[in-house]
């Protein structure tokens, strides 16, 4: 999947290492085997195989610290940016978006860039330096931290779900002289029942049919649309 990425990123390294061609070949061929990790966090991995790759370390030895560390970082990658640093960052750069001020989207890619880079510099040497030693630390508490994050994100993606999702239905019944608003009935039971309900069958279509997010956000623009059409949410057509 990743390998031939992971030997192109790794090679300006084992050059310098391996100065005999038949060493330097044998390296590159076990490098070149199966590999996936976390993008962002790959150089942690980089680190730990060039200094064991540097320390004349056999290569099933290498293989395993390989295999070993490129599994955890998936999970605590996909915990730390996309559940994590990616809702905070985009909720408050997309309410300045919003707000018409220019500097959003370029704060938002300053923000996430100089994250994932910082922390790419910062784990390439830190994990070259402790070796095999930073599996160990690392795995500890991978767990507490994976689920930590998830937690974090989760909170932050329901916070988004009713600051930017504040969808109200445009449903009123007649009622004799009165009328009977649907939409405030609903908010006496819940504030912000539709977007939840929204948020909730986009999470069951994608955990119980195996949806994209692709297909989710074509879902959501096809009921805003109709919605607004036929008169259930408030109207976006000019009357």
């Amino acid at each position: 999947m990743q390998a031939g990425g992971w030997l192109y990123s790794i090679l300006p390294g084992l050059e310098k290492i391996h100065t005999n061609k038949k060493d330097l070949a044998a390296s590159m061929s076990h490098n070149l085997e199966f590999f996936n990790t976390h993008p962002f966090l790959v150089n942690f991995v980089m680190g730990i195989v060039l200094s064991l790759e540097q320390n004349k370390a056999d290569i099933p030895t290498i293989r395993a610290v390989r295999v070993a560390a490129m599994g955890p970082l998936g999970g605590i990658g996909d915990a730390l940016f996309w559940l994590t640093l990616v809702p905070i960052t985009a909720g408050i750069t997309s309410n300045m978006a919003i707000n018409g001020n220019i500097a959003g989207p370029f704060l938002f890619l300053l923000i996430f860039n100089a994250v994932q880079f910082g922390l790419r510099y910062f784990l390439m040497n830190w994990s070259y330096k402790m070796g095999t030693n930073a599996i160990g630390i690392l795995t500890a508490s991978a767990k507490e931290f994976t689920r930590a994050a998830s937690i974090m994100g989760i909170f932050v993606v329901g916070a988004l779900t009713v600051t930017f999702g504040d969808t109200k239905l445009n449903l009123v019944i007649p009622n004799g002289h009165s009328k009977i608003d649907i939409q405030a009935i609903l908010d006496g039971v819940l504030p912000s029942m539709i977007p939840l309900a929204i948020v909730l069958l986009l999470y069951f279509l994608m955990r119980k049919f195996k949806w994209t997010p692709l297909r989710c956000i074509l879902l959501v623009l096809v009921l805003g649309l109709l919605g607004s059409g036929f008169g259930i949410w408030p109207s976006i057509w000019p009357k």
